[in-house]
């Protein structure tokens, strides 16, 4: 008689196993199982001017948990490459708080960077291709070029967004997604003018935070050309989403909910393409 089956061969209960790690995206790994992410994209991912991908290398940067790189690969790309940092310590840190953000990042997301990600991809079945490194650090010689990519809520977190911006143009041959935290004061006070708060002594590693104009001028001092653009929109909160207590962070999510219609975080999205590059002296 046949013994019981040797349980390490059978596939992971999808519900027990993503009870075991802490999930910034909510995503739907199968059927009714939706990770519970502090944000929850999917009510919105079909407002924004996506490119097509089908049939093209894709490239998501600070992919954290995977949801744009999912997407891409559902949308029918033919190879999807998603890059995010190898650990807590290489966040842009705020002078004075890296060794208590790195003891906080790991009590709340995990000691590891990656595990919702590399969880996400057994469970759907994917191939995406999951590599380790700083936008900082994109290029052509490590990574090749990719036809389209994608960079969702990251500029905010960065000291130099557009030494960021440049090291994406330097592997996107045709086009990006970027999605961007906007502030809601800001956008609604100058809807014209390019304007930005600066933070980075806030605790959230947040730093260049524009309006929506500020958003689309970063892309074109980056060396992009503006194709298409959402309207702002709230970033709905998942169900595992912690909300702050601080009055400060209360009128800010009043400001996102008049100027975004709905509760969430205020974004703006541009579809944008590389301007060709002027010759030395042309």
């Amino acid at each position: 008689m046949a013994g019981p089956p040797d349980r390490t061969t059978l596939a992971p209960d999808p519900r027990e196993a993503i009870s075991r790690v802490n999930w910034y995206h909510s995503i739907e790994v199968a059927d009714g199982v939706v990770t519970p992410g502090a944000f929850d994209l999917r009510p919105i991912v079909d407002r924004l001017p996506w490119p097509e991908v089908r049939g093209r290398r894709c490239l998501d940067v600070g992919t954290y948990d995977g949801f744009f790189a999912f997407e891409l690969e559902r949308r029918g790309a033919a190879e999807v490459v998603a890059v995010d940092i190898p650990g807590h310590e290489h966040w842009d840190w705020e002078v004075g708080q890296r060794a208590r953000g790195i003891e906080f990042m790991r009590a709340v997301m995990g000691p590891e960077l990656g595990a919702g990600a590399r969880l996400a991809r057994e469970l759907l079945g994917s191939t995406v291709t999951f590599e380790r490194m700083s936008v900082y650090e994109l290029s052509e010689a490590a990574l090749g070029r990719f036809d389209v990519v994608v960079c969702g809520s990251l500029l905010l977190h960065l000291r130099d967004p557009l030494r960021a911006l440049e090291a994406i143009r330097g592997v996107c041959a045709e086009a990006l997604l970027c999605t961007n935290y906007v502030d809601p004061w800001l956008t609604l006070l100058h809807p014209r003018r390019a304007t930005f708060r600066l933070d980075g002594t806030g605790g959230q590693t947040q730093w260049w935070l524009p309006n929506r104009a500020g958003h689309r001028q970063l892309l074109r001092a980056a060396g992009f050309e503006i194709v298409r653009e959402s309207g702002v929109y709230a970033e709905p909160f998942g169900a595992g989403h912690r909300p702050g207590r601080r009055g400060a962070a209360l009128l800010r999510r009043l400001a996102g909910a008049v100027a975004a219609g709905r509760n969430g975080v205020p974004h703006h999205a541009i579809l944008a393409s590389p301007t060709p590059v002027s010759p030395p002296g042309g």
